[in-house]
C-alpha cells in the first residue's frame, strides 16, 4: 500500500484523519458500494413491487443474500470490480457483471438478465450520488456545521456583555460587545444552514433518454412512471421526472451553492477573529511542545482560523465549479458530468476540515479584558454620537458640526467630553445622563439583542 507520504492531495495525506469520516461516502469503492445498493434493491424491487412476468418472488433468506452483496463489500470486492473494468472499460457496466457473478450459484440464477434491466448507466450514477451526498450531509457535515454554530453561540452569550469598540472602515467607531459581534455571524450561519438543510437530493430511474422507452416496450402494461416514483422515494429521495438521460444536477447547484454561502459566512469570521488576535482582544490557549514560528520564540500565531479560511477558499472554488456546470449539459447527455462529480468529495472534505480548524481556533480562545478595555478608555471621542443626538433632540442648531470641531482628528478625554457637555443648553436630566456614558457603557441593545437571539437548532 502507497505511503501517505506519497499521497498528491492533502486531503489523503497531510489531513487524511480529519477527513477520514468521508470515505465511506465518496472514495471509490464507496461509489461502487452505492451502485451495488441500486443495483440490488431495483433487482429486489422488481421482482417483489412490480413482479413483472418472467422474476420470481423473492423469500426472504434470497433477499437476505442479495443484500449482504452491498452490506459486506470490502476492498477485495472493489478490487475485483476494478480487474473486471479492465476488460469493459465501463464502470458501471463491470458493477453489473460482479453482481452476476455474485450470484451465479443463488436461487436467481435464471433471472440474473433482470439485473440492470431498463436502466441506464446514470439511473445507477444519479441514485448512488444522491444517496452518497445525502449520507455524508447528514451523517458527517450537518453535524459538524450546526457545531460551529452552536460554539459559536455559546461565546456569544458568554461574551455578550464585554463591551469593545467596533471598527467601521478599520477605525474607532460606536461601542459593540463581543457577544453581538459573534451572534451576527451565528445568525447568518444558521440561516444558510436552515435554507441547505431545506434541499432534498433527487433522483431518476427513467431510462435511456428519461422516457421509459425499452420499459415501455418490454412490458407495455406496466405503470412505469408510478414505480419509478416510488423506488425513488423509497430510496429516501425526491423523485424527478422530467430529465433528460442524466438528473440534471439542480438540486446539486443548489446545495453547493449553499454550501458555499455558508463557508462564506465563516470565512468572514475568521477573518474577523484572526483580526481580533492580531489586535489583542484575544490571547490563544498554549500547548505545550507547540512552535508558533521557526525563528521566533514568541509566536502564538492564529493558524486555526488562517487553516480555515484557506480550505474555505479551495472548497468554495471546487463547489463553485460544480455548480456552475453540473446543470449543463449537451443535448440529452454528455460526460462532463461524471469526471466532475467525482471531486464532490473533495469540496465536502476541504469544507469538513475548515470547519474543524475553525472550531479549534475557537475553543483556544481566551478574551483579553485589559485590551478591549484600553482601547474603549482612550477613544473619548466615540461619545461624539450620542451626545450630538440629545443635542438634536433639543433642537440644538449644527449639533452634529459642533462635535466634529470638537473630536474629529482629534485624541480626546473624559475631562473634554464633560466639559463639552457642561456647556451645552440642555436640561440638566439628560446632562447627568450623557455625563453617566463611558465608551464601555454605551453598547445600545447589544447584550439583550443576543439574549433574545432564539436559534432552531436549541428548540
Amino acid at each position: 500500500m502507497r505511503d501517505p507520504l506519497d499521497n498528491i492531495s492533502p486531503l489523503d495525506g497531510r489531513y487524511g484523519q480529519k477527513v477520514d469520516e468521508l470515505r465511506q461516502y465518496f472514495s471509490e469503492a464507496s461509489l461502487m458500494k452505492h451502485r451495488l445498493i441500486v443495483e440490488v434493491e431495483w433487482f429486489i424491487f422488481l421482482c417483489n413491487t412490480v413482479k413483472l412476468d418472467g422474476t420470481l418472488v423473492l423469500k426472504s433468506p434470497l433477499i437476505k443474500e442479495l443484500r449482504s452483496i452491498y452490506e459486506y463489500f470490502d476492498l477485495v470486492d472493489a478490487k475485483r470490480v476494478k480487474e473486471i473494468e479492465k476488460i469493459t472499460n465501463h464502470d458501471v457496466k463491470a458493477i453489473e457483471y460482479f453482481m452476476k457473478e455474485k450470484l451465479k450459484d443463488s436461487a436467481t440464477t435464471s433471472y440474473l438478465e433482470f439485473i440492470h434491466f431498463g436502466c441506464t448507466s446514470e439511473d445507477i450514477n444519479n441514485l448512488s450520488y444522491a444517496l452518497m451526498l445525502k449520507g455524508a450531509m447528514e451523517k458527517v457535515m450537518f453535524p459538524v456545521m450546526t457545531g460551529a454554530v452552536e460554539f459559536g453561540f455559546e461565546l456569544a452569550k458568554k461574551y455578550k456583555n464585554v463591551a469593545m469598540m467596533s471598527r467601521t472602515h478599520g477605525q474607532p467607531a460606536t461601542p459593540t460587545t463581543m457577544g453581538k459581534e459573534l451572534v451576527n455571524f451565528v445568525a447568518r450561519m444558521e440561516r444558510q444552514l436552515a435554507g441547505l438543510m431545506q434541499i432534498k437530493p433527487m433522483g431518476k430511474m427513467n431510462g435511456a433518454v428519461g422516457n421509459f422507452n425499452a420499459h415501455l416496450v418490454a412490458y407495455p402494461k406496466v405503470k412505469w412512471a408510478e414505480l419509478s416514483t416510488t423506488f425513488v422515494q423509497d430510496l429516501g429521495l425526491e423523485v424527478n421526472m422530467y430529465t433528460t438521460q442524466i438528473e440534471p444536477h439542480d438540486y446539486d447547484a443548489e446545495m453547493f451553492d449553499a454550501i458555499r454561502r455558508f463557508n462564506t459566512v465563516l470565512l468572514d469570521m475568521n477573518r474577523d477573529i484572526w483580526s481580533y488576535v492580531s489586535i489583542g482582544y484575544f490571547k490563544q490557549q498554549l500547548k505545550e511542545g507547540e512552535v508558533g514560528s521557526s525563528t521566533m520564540p514568541h509566536k502564538v500565531n492564529p493558524i486555526d482560523f488562517e487553516n480555515s479560511e484557506g480550505n474555505l477558499g479551495l472548497a468554495n472554488a471546487i463547489l463553485g465549479h460544480l455548480s456552475e456546470k453540473l446543470p449543463l449539459s449537451r443535448w440529452q447527455r454528455d460526460l462532463t458530468d461524471s469526471t466532475v462529480m467525482r471531486n464532490i468529495g473533495s469540496a465536502l472534505a476541504y469544507s469538513l476540515l475548515a470547519y474543524k480548524n475553525c472550531i479549534q481556533g475557537l475553543h483556544k480562545l481566551e478574551l483579553n479584558n485589559e485590551a478591549l478595555d484600553e482601547d474603549l478608555n482612550v477613544n473619548w471621542e466615540l461619545l461624539a454620537e450620542p451626545i450630538q443626538m440629545v443635542m438634536r433632540k433639543h433642537g440644538v442648531k449644527n449639533a452634529y458640526e459642533h462635535l466634529k470641531a470638537l473630536t474629529r482628528g482629534k485624541s480626546v478625554n473624559k475631562k473634554i467630553v464633560h466639559k463639552f457637555i457642561d456647556g451645552l443648553d440642555i436640561p440638566a436630566d439628560d446632562k447627568k445622563r450623557l455625563k453617566s456614558l463611558t465608551p464601555s457603557k454605551y453598547i445600545g441593545l447589544a447584550a439583550i439583542l443576543v439574549d433574545s437571539y432564539n436559534p432552531d437548532f436549541l428548540k
